[in-house]
C-alpha cells in the first residue's frame, strides 16, 4: 500500500532524515518508535505528504505522489489519506458532526451524505448521542473519537496517527489503541502510527525503529 524509497529531509544544517526505505502492505497497523527529534513526525508528514521530502520518491498502491501538485495532491490527500493528531485539531465553533463533516464537504459531497456518512461513522464510535455538542462539551476521549471519525469520513484507504494517546488518561488510551484495530477489521484501512507508547506499538504488526534519521530494525 505504501512504499518510500530514498527519503531525506534537511532543515538548514540539520539532516533529519538520511534515507528511509519502507513497505506497508495493505491492511497492516505499523507503529514508528524512537526517540524524539529522530525523524517519526517528519517521516509521518512526508508520507502524509503535508510535507515534501529533499529527495525520494512515495508510492500509494503504485501511484507515484511524489509527482503530484497542488490541486492534486490535496485531492489524492483528501481522499486517501486520514489524520490523526494529539491534540484533536478539532474546530471549537463546531459541532462533532459538523467537524466530522469538514473533510466530506472539501471532497464535493452533499450535505445529506457527508451527514449520513458522518452520523454512522460517529454512531459506530460510540457517540450517537453527542453529535450536537461542541468539542468544549466532550471528554478528551470523546474529542479523539471525534478526530478519527473525521479521519475516517471519506473512507481513505490510510489512516496516519500522530502520537494518537499521548493527551489521554490510562482508560481512554486503552479504548482508543483497541479502537485502531476494529478500525482495520471493519473498513480495511492500513494505519501508521507514530508513537512513543511501548503498549501500543506492541499491538501493532509491525514495529519500525528510527534512529539518528534511519530506520535501524524492524520487530
Amino acid at each position: 500500500m505504501i512504499k518510500t524509497t530514498g527519503i531525506t529531509k534537511s532543515f538548514g544544517e540539520l539532516k533529519v532524515l538520511k534515507g528511509i526505505d519502507l513497505d506497508i502492505r495493505e491492511r497492516e497497523v505499523v507503529s514508528i518508535v524512537g526517540a524524539s527529534g529522530a525523524g517519526k513526525t517528519t517521516l509521518l508528514q512526508i508520507i502524509g505528504t503535508l510535507d515534501y521530502p529533499d529527495s525520494g520518491t512515495i508510492y500509494y498502491d503504485g501511484t507515484d505522489i511524489s509527482r503530484l501538485k497542488g490541486k492534486n495532491l490535496a485531492a489524492f490527500r483528501n481522499n486517501n489519506i486520514g489524520f490523526v493528531f494529539q491534540f484533536h485539531q478539532l474546530l471549537p465553533e463546531f459541532t462533532a458532526l459538523e467537524n466530522v463533516c469538514i473533510p466530506a464537504y472539501i471532497a464535493g459531497k452533499s450535505k445529506p451524505e457527508a451527514e449520513s456518512g458522518a452520523t454512522k461513522l460517529l454512531g459506530f464510535l460510540g457517540l450517537a448521542d453527542r453529535l450536537d455538542h461542541k468539542p468544549s462539551e466532550l471528554s478528551g476521549g470523546e474529542q479523539q473519537r471525534v478526530a478519527v471519525a473525521r479521519a475516517l469520513v471519506n473512507n481513505p484507504a490510510v489512516i496516519l496517527a500522530d502520537e494518537p494517546s499521548g493527551n489521554l488518561d490510562s482508560e481512554n488510551k486503552n479504548e482508543l489503541h483497541k479502537l485502531f484495530f476494529r478500525l482495520r477489521d471493519n473498513f480495511g484501512q492500513t494505519i501508521v502510527i507514530v508513537t512513543h507508547d511501548r503498549q501500543l506499538a506492541g499491538m501493532s504488526d509491525r514495529i519500525l525503529q528510527i534512529k539518528d534519521g534511519l530506520i535501524i530494525n524492524e520487530d
